[in-house]
Order: structure tokens, then sequence, then C-alpha cells
């Protein structure tokens, strides 16, 4: 973990203190702290109090009893009966399907509250939690199933078609939620609907869960264009919803305020739930035993009727959609009166999303960003308050159980303010990769993740400068060139692509791609955008294509010179939505 400076700064903002920084963690880190922190028998930081499972995470929330846990539409579901619910599913898991721990549980739905009462259940169970992202096509999803061998699919009926054949083919069992009498259901399958009543009064099923046991299993894209299943353990996960309770904590005392007191927060969760963004800001709610409002899909206007009908306290999305969300209250006249916190992250935040939060609002509303991965469990670095304000181009500190190193091209560590790849360890990071020793030996050094982002640090802070990885990332969502540009070179036409990203005013990034094409061939962008759309879920197909028959730049040992590439496209994205093509669909041949 970086050390902080105990010397003040005389520039520095109120809460922006590094002798501040350095008092708020001892007291909340010391021994009998409630963030104490130890080191395991592998040198690892470990919260020394806090629950070794998630088993034992939720059951705590069993504790906030009728208050209420998600709110879908006109429904309300109670942390009571979400427990009860999870815990009759856990136990038909176990006692009616005899899934055992370890084995293999899916989860592809949209944000349902039964996707928590599902994963929960899971957990319960003692399985592993297998959460797929529903944007991905059937072929995409064919893949994460023939790697991680589920025996069981918790799916809502629109993603049933795309999963039911590799699921029939494993012989897994599936419950199916929403869509009830319209979709026929396989063998092996039910409705969840159809399942008896919970008992609020029934336990979870008894089943032994260890710290070092398996959790959860989250595919994110790796350099050979495959998904990798990054593998978390039990202890891993308890870490990683322990997290966001050290940082709101800390920003409480950062304000003056003792943490915990207050009502409940009332958080507009637009994460989708498979993104590992998404656990941050369920971990949070559920430790203060706050309350989710679900959107069934992004809408500016809608968020704001819903943060008005619920007295929303606190925003979580990317920062794509906490600039619409700004902009629409803007138009509207709404002063957002009842928001206290906006929180981003997914993606990195356009520098001036907190000085447009802070000219509209003042210091009212508490902007946090921070840095997460697949492999981080999310978040692991946070950025809020007057430090944020301070220094808008931080990703920020770190939590108590999580240490940070800036490497150099051999992997000896760079004194503070120079440039080299990020590297972390603690205890919220995975384990590796599912059933993949090479990915995860490039991945973990002397069990140290290297991130493959360029990063420095200055007084404690840490700031992402560039990324070494081959990887765009679209309004949150990770996608890597070297997949898309798999994908086009399958096309018989295509002889050569190169991907890329380019800025955009509210996703971040863009991906864009030039495609060499036969001397013959007659194929046009919009061709090429149809077919990698067939193959790719919709948010990895360019936005910008540009055809050509000319060779890619290319360096002596063969790997294509994208710097010009970007460039010549970031002109033509930036030409094209001048002349109305808004970055939609264009197209064009160079």
């Amino acid at each position: 973990m970086p050390h902080t400076d105990p010397s003040s700064s005389p520039s520095a903002a109120p809460g922006d203190d590094p002798a501040d920084r350095a008092r708020i963690e001892a007291t909340l880190t010391g021994p009998g702290a409630p963030f104490a922190v130890v080191r395991d028998e592998h040198g690892v930081l470990v919260y020394a109090n806090g629950p070794r499972t998630l088993g034992e995470f939720v059951e705590a929330t069993w504790a906030f009893g009728g208050h209420p846990f998600l709110v879908s539409g006109e429904r309300t579901l109670s942390y009571g009966e979400f427990f009860a619910a999870a815990s009759a599913l856990a136990r038909r898991l176990t006692d009616t399907y005899g899934l055992r721990p370890g084995e293999r549980a899916v989860l592809a739905m949209r944000n349902h509250p039964e996707w928590q009462i599902a994963f929960w259940a899971v957990q319960l169970a003692g399985l592993v939690a297998v959460p797929l992202n529903t944007w991905w096509t059937e072929e995409e999803f064919a893949y994460a199933l023939d790697d991680c061998e589920p025996k069981v699919l918790l799916v809502d009926a629109e993603q049933l078609p795309k999963v039911v054949g590799r699921g029939r083919e494993a012989g897994a069992r599936f419950v199916v939620f929403h869509g009830e009498g319209g979709a026929e259901l396989p063998e092996g399958a039910e409705w969840y609907a159809d399942l008896p009543e919970p008992d609020p009064s029934a336990a979870p099923p008894e089943v032994e869960i260890r710290p070092e046991d398996d959790a959860t299993i989250i595919y994110t894209s790796g350099t050979t264009g495959r998904p990798k299943g990054a593998v978390a353990t039990q202890l891993a996960q308890a870490g990683a919803a322990l997290n966001p309770r050290y940082q709101a904590a800390a920003s409480a005392l950062g304000r003056g305020v003792i943490p915990g007191q207050g009502p409940a927060p009332v958080t507009l969760m637009t994460f989708p739930f498979f993104h590992v963004a998404a656990f941050t800001s369920l971990y949070a709610a559920m430790a203060a035993g706050g309350t989710l409002v679900l959107m069934p899909k992004w809408d500016a206007r809608d968020a704001l009727r819903l943060i008005r009908r619920h007295g929303v306290t606190h925003y979580a999305g990317v920062p794509a959609t906490a600039l619409q969300l700004l902009a629409e209250a803007e138009r509207a006249g709404d002063g957002l009166e009842s928001l206290r916190g906006l929180n981003t992250g997914g993606a990195a935040a356009p520098p001036d999303l907190v000085a447009r939060l802070t000219a509209r609002h003042g210091e009212r509303i508490e902007p946090r960003n921070g840095y997460g991965l697949t492999e981080t469990g999310g978040g692991v670095l946070a950025n809020f308050g007057a430090a944020y304000r301070a220094h808008p181009d931080s990703v920020g500190t770190p939590t108590p159980v999580t240490e940070v190193r800036i490497a150099g091209p051999g992997g000896e560590t760079l004194p503070d303010g120079e440039a080299g790849e990020l590297w972390l360890r603690g205890q919220s990071l995975v384990r590796g990769y599912w059933r993949d020793e090479a990915a995860t030996a490039g991945a973990f050094t002397g069990g140290w993740f290297r991130t493959g982002d360029l990063a420095v640090v200055r007084d404690g802070r840490v700031a992402v400068v560039d990324r070494i990885t081959d990887m765009v990332v679209r309004g949150g969502e990770n996608v890597y060139c070297v997949e898309v540009e798999s994908v086009l070179h399958d096309h018989p036409d295509v002889e050569d692509a190169a991907v890329v990203g380019v800025p955009h005013p509210v996703l971040g990034e863009e991906v864009a791609a030039v495609v060499r094409v036969a001397p013959e061939s007659a194929v046009t962008a919009d061709a090429l955008r149809a077919y990698a759309g067939r193959r790719l879920a919709a948010f990895k197909v360019p936005a910008h294509l540009l055809v050509t028959r000319e060779p890619l730049p290319r360096n002596a040992t063969g790997k294509i010179l994208k710097r010009g590439l970007r460039t010549a496209l970031e002109e033509y994205a930036l030409r094209s939505a001048n002349e109305g093509g808004g970055g939609d669909g264009s197209g064009g041949s160079a």
C-alpha cells in the first residue's frame, strides 16, 4: 500500500490533507478497529474481523427484516422476504436437485429482484455462481457454458433460447424466471413461479462453506480474445464486500460525520448485476440495510422520476449515464434534492464530470469514482469528496487490504511520480483464471496481479494514465480488440483488421476498426458491421469502420502500428459526428 506523506500541504483542500487521510486510516484500521487488518499465511492483507464467506455476509442482512431491499416497478421486496426466498431456493438446489458445494450455477437474467435471490441462493448452497453477460450472443454463451460446465442454469425466459441448447447437452437443470406460459420449457426445467411459497422461518441448507472455497466465476475477455473466467474465493468476495464499507466510513470521517449514522441509503442501481461494478454498490447497500431501486433499462428521464419518487440518496452507474442524468436534470430544472452521492465506476470518469456536478449542485452531492477490475472483485481504489474535486484525474487511494505497486519493465518497484504498470495485491483479488494455468501465470507474479494499466502514484493517490493492454472501455464494458479483430478476420473478404478505441463524449470510448479487404471485394463497411453483429454482442461491434485495400502499417516484428490508425479513425469519427453520423453505424473507405 502506498505510504502517505504525513506532512500537510498548504494547498490541500479540507478533507484532502495527507495527514488527515493517515489519521482516518489509523482510526479505522488499528487493532480492535472495525477494519483492522492482518497478514495471512501468504503475506496478503486481510480484514481481521470481517465475514469470511458470503454466506456469513448475507445472513447478517436478515436482521434488517421488513426494511425494503429491492424495488422494481410497483414491487418491493424486503430483506426478510429476500432472505426467505434465497434460503428456499438454496434448499431446492441442494435437497431436490442434489447439487453439491463447488458445482457451478449459471445466472443469466436482467436486473430482476430474482437475480439477487438466485445469486444468494447459490452462495447459501455452497455452489459457485457464474453470472453471464445478458448482452452476449448465443455463440458467446456457448463458450462460457462449455468452459464452466454448470449443473444448473438460473435464467429468465428472455435468455433461455440462448442457453438451452448447450444446457441440455450438459444435462443441466433449469430454473426459469419471468415469462411464465410464454415459452416451452426444456426437460429438467421448471418455472420459478411454480415453486412453493418460501417459509420465512426456514433456515438455509446446512452445508460446509470454507473461506478458501470458490464463490464466483466472472468472465472477462483475455488477450487471446477468448473469455477467461476469473475465480474469486469466498474470502476474496468477503473482502470485496467490506471494501466499499471502509471507503464509506473514511468518507464520513473526512466530512466530520460518525460512520453509520443517519438513514439507510437508497441507491439507484443502473449497473447490470452481472458487471463487477454492480457488486461494489450491492455490497455497500446490503451492509447498511440500504435499498436498491432497479431500472429495466437506462433512461435519464425515467431515472429522474425514480429519484424523486423513492427519495434516492445515491446514484451508481458508469460515467456515461451519470453525465446523461446531470444533463437531463439541468434541462428539467430538477435540483436532485434527495441525492447525497454520485458514484461512478466501470470506466474512466472524464475530469469535467465532477466540475459539472460541483458547478450545478455545489458540495451537497458527494462525488465518488475509483478503480476496480473483474480480477480485483470490484473497486479497490476510491476517490471521493474534496479529494476528488481537487484531483479529478486520480482514481484515489486503496482500501486497507489492497497494496499498490508501480512496476518497471523488469518488475522493479518505481518511486513516486514515475509511470509504470499498476500491480495490485490484496484480499479481494481472484485466485486465478478457471482452468487456465497459462493465463493465470501470465497475470500474476509472486502474488501480485499485473493489471496491464500504466499508472503513477503521488502522495498516496493513484492516477491511471494509459493502458498497456489492447482494450476499449465502452460505457463501462471491456472490449478486447483482438476478439473483434478475430471475428472480422473470419469474413472471407477480409485480409487484415485492426481495432482501436476512439474518444466519445458520453461513452468514454467507442470501438473503431480499419479493415483491409481483397482487391476484388465489393464488401461494404455496413456489411462487415452486420457480419460482426451476428457473432458479437452489440457493444463490441465497431461503431466506425473504414475499408481499405492497402496494407496496414506494421513494425519489423509484424505488429500492427495502431497509433497512426487511431489518429485516422479519431479524425474520421469526429468528421462523421460533425456531418450528422452520430458515431452509430458509420463506415467508409480509405
